[in-house]
């Protein structure tokens, strides 16, 4: 029998899940199952789920037939059980590395019914608060146990059951199961905190409590927050039926229930606001229905006042309150945004506000219903799936008149008959305003405002290996990012394009926000899957490659960490083995300063830099064989079902400082080199083509390529720009 057994249920996080399971599976204690429940999740929780009982054999799958709710998930779970222990962990949420070991001492040692653990809140922009449980225990119990009215105290810890390691007998022996609805952990908390014998405290961090900036229930606005009432019900109701548990015991949960209402009434991204008096009644109702006998003594200061107001039933002046207290704060922290902006360079002020009264004079005008602006790797030119996208529109929607921008030195690389404006003029500024379609692979400026009316559609521009967005912040290389502005941009998407599910599970954990995701593939790699045979014969043709050349494409990624950086890679030992019918093209990363003309000429022969080239999917199609280390290529490229190389020399310091999605090394597209003199070898003895390489090659598509189909741009084109229009008509 496992000593724990982990209860993760699975519902709308994907982006996290992963982090969840890895953090249970690598603690150092082998005496545990994990028992996932597919809560009949409709993004891709059951498929991750499957994915890791697949490769462990303490995770097993439940798969529900219907949506119930997290209570009941947690109970089908919990039938499933076999350890001792049974811990219910959010699939949000993951446990701090090697706490698990001072956890099975404890339970071993002292054997609790309920084991509390402490937890850190951790935010989406990285900051982390500690709990409280120091306020509420200012002398740890150390491995005491305890009962409730020993230490009535602990009803001032969070009520949730994820900081609770629970005694498997015990809950079968009490019948303690989780209500149905939201609020779900409260009226099964205090039932099991009073009906425990031996409560026991541990005073370490135990789990990250994420703190989700979209898609938790706590920043879900409606009408589902009333159920809070009915679970806080079902504990009184508990305590009427149980043995008295004495008049302070009562006082306090009335107390934590009091507070716990006013907690939910001031977020106010949880009650709608025409609904906020209905629920400050029903919180004065409750308040009447079981203040205890002797009275309630407020507590001090302002939340003495609100105590009062709620018994009294006095709504306005408690908003008025309410309302008093937040310009308070405010003005508290206006002098601190006062210095930042002083500190601002005089003339880049200047230079911003000339812009953004340009920009916003443009904004006066109608929204051009027709009109779509395309842009790619901050205007860098016409490139990946937003061109993809663009000749699909005019194929499919030639009602769309669709504009790039561009740099102005970019002009040059457009194919003929694209309309364009360059960026940083008067055009320029004037297709952002009145663009009823905006269409980029990055992120347009910071000062573009999301007009009502108008469709933001982030394509995206590969599948990520390294980690992106709000997760750079744990990274060395990453941290330094404007994390509050990438969240500002983020909220303008109305669409995040994605190439396969892997991919829609990262961006919704790096980009939290109220997106659409469309996983539909890579727009741009339908050329790869549509091209015939005389697409390649013609590109290979204009890159001078020959027919029965061997050849291949070095696309190694950019290090932003170490500026100037180039993987050990020497030309003329790799061309020597590949021999006289080998040919190397060699491409940069787009992030480098590339040539404007299509490709450089080289000193060696058999040798060419393709980094100036306008089109990689053409540089795909005309090589044989792709080496890469942590570059996005790859997950193109598996398309052609052709040979890839992973060529990581500095992987260890790779995914440590800049951070990794993906085990290139463990989970590769084909053969692996961690050396030059290995990846020569790779090649010198066929590896590269060996039945190892194939059936790596055959998994990694499978997982990540199922979705290029040929047909992505079109799936785009028409719930973007023709699903609206039919709606409309």
């Amino acid at each position: 029998m496992a000593l724990i057994s982990f209860v993760v249920p699975a519902y709308r996080v994907q982006g996290y899940l992963r982090e969840c399971l890895d953090s249970i599976l690598g603690q150092p204690v082998a005496e545990i199952e994990v028992i996932g429940v597919d809560d009949c999740s409709p993004d891709g929780s059951g498929e991750i789920l499957t994915e890791y009982a697949a490769r462990d054999q303490r995770v097993r799958v439940l798969r529900l037939p219907a949506n119930r709710g997290l209570g009941p998930a947690r109970n089908a779970g919990l039938d499933q059980a076999t350890g001792e222990y049974v811990w219910f962990v959010d699939g949000d949420d993951w446990l701090v590395s090697e706490c698990l070991t001072e956890v099975a001492e404890r339970l071993r040692e002292t054997r609790p019914d309920v084991l509390v653990v402490d937890h850190m809140r951790v935010w989406w922009v990285g900051n982390a608060t500690p709990s409280g449980m120091c306020d509420v225990f200012p002398d740890p119990p150390g491995s005491e146990t305890f009962r409730l009215r020993d230490r009535p105290e602990t009803i001032r810890l969070l009520h949730t059951v994820w900081n609770k390691v629970l005694r498997r007998e015990f809950l079968l022996e009490h019948g303690l199961r989780f209500a149905p609805g939201w609020y779900e952990d409260v009226s099964f908390s205090y039932p099991v905190l009073l009906c425990a014998q031996r409560i026991g405290v541990l005073d370490r961090a135990c789990v990250n409590y994420r703190q989700r900036r979209a898609g938790a229930i706590t920043r879900t606005s409606g009408d589902r927050h009333f159920e809070v009432f009915a679970q806080w019900r079902r504990v009184f109701r508990f305590l009427d039926e149980v043995d008295p548990v004495g008049d302070d015991l009562r006082r306090l949960i009335f107390e934590r229930m009091i507070w716990h209402y006013l907690t939910v009434l001031g977020n106010g991204e949880r009650i709608p606001r025409d609904l906020r008096p209905a629920f400050f009644g029903r919180i004065t109702a409750d308040y009447a229905r079981w203040v205890p006998a002797q009275g309630l003594p407020p507590p001090e200061g302002v939340e003495g006042l609100k105590y009062r107001l709620v018994a009294a039933g006095r709504w306005r002046t408690f908003s008025a309150l309410r309302g008093a207290v937040r310009m308070r704060d405010v003005a508290v922290r206006r002098p601190a945004r006062q210095v930042l902006r002083r500190a601002v360079p005089a003339i880049r002020r200047a230079r911003d506000v000339g812009l953004r009264e340009l920009y916003r004079a443009e904004l006066l005008r109608p929204v051009d219903p027709q009109l779509a602006v395309y842009a790619a790797y901050w205007y860098r030119g016409y490139a990946c799936n937003p061109a993809a996208i663009y000749e699909a529109a005019r194929r499919l929607a030639p009602h769309v008149r669709g504009v790039w921008i561009v740099q102005r030195d970019r002009v040059d690389t457009l194919p003929a008959g694209v309309d364009y404006v360059v960026a940083g003029t008067l055009a320029g500024y004037r297709a952002l305003a009145q663009a009823r379609w905006l269409v980029n692979n990055v992120n347009f400026p910071n000062f573009v405002r999301k007009r009502p009316g108008t469709v933001h559609v982030q394509t995206h521009h590969g599948t990520p290996v390294k980690v992106m967005g709000l997760d750079q912040q744990f990274h060395p290389a990453g941290a330094d990012m404007d994390f509050a502005g990438l969240l500002r941009r983020v909220d303008r998407w109305d669409y995040s394009i994605t190439s396969n599910s892997f991919s829609t599970q990262m961006w919704e954990r790096a980009y939290p926000a109220g997106y659409t995701t469309l996983e539909m593939g890579y727009p741009r790699n339908d050329r790869l899957v549509n091209a015939t045979a005389g697409d390649v014969l013609r590109i290979r043709a204009e890159l001078g490659l020959g027919v029965d050349e061997q050849v291949v494409l070095y696309v190694p990624t950019h290090r932003e960490h170490l500026p100037g950086y180039r993987p050990p890679f020497d030309p003329d030992r790799f061309l020597a083995v590949l021999g006289p019918a080998g040919q190397l093209l060699m491409r940069s990363h787009y992030l480098y300063d590339r040539d404007r003309r299509r490709s450089r000429p080289s000193s060696r022969e058999r040798l060419r830099d393709v980094s100036g080239y306008h089109r990689v999917e053409d540089l795909y199609l005309a090589a044989d064989v792709l080496v890469t280390d942590y570059s996005s290529a790859m997950f193109d490229y598996a398309i052609l079902d052709r040979p890839i190389v992973v060529y990581a020399p500095d992987w260890p310091a790779y995914r440590l400082t800049r951070g990794v999605y993906l085990d290139v090394v463990a989970e590769p597209p084909g053969a692996v080199a961690t050396d030059f003199v290995g990846l020569l070898e790779l090649f010198r003895s066929g590896a590269v083509r060996d039945r190892r390489a194939d059936e790596a090659r055959r998994r990694f598509r499978d997982r990540f390529c199922r979705l290029d189909d040929g047909h992505a741009a079109e799936r785009v084109v028409q719930r973007v720009f023709l699903d609206g229009v039919a709606r409309a008509g």
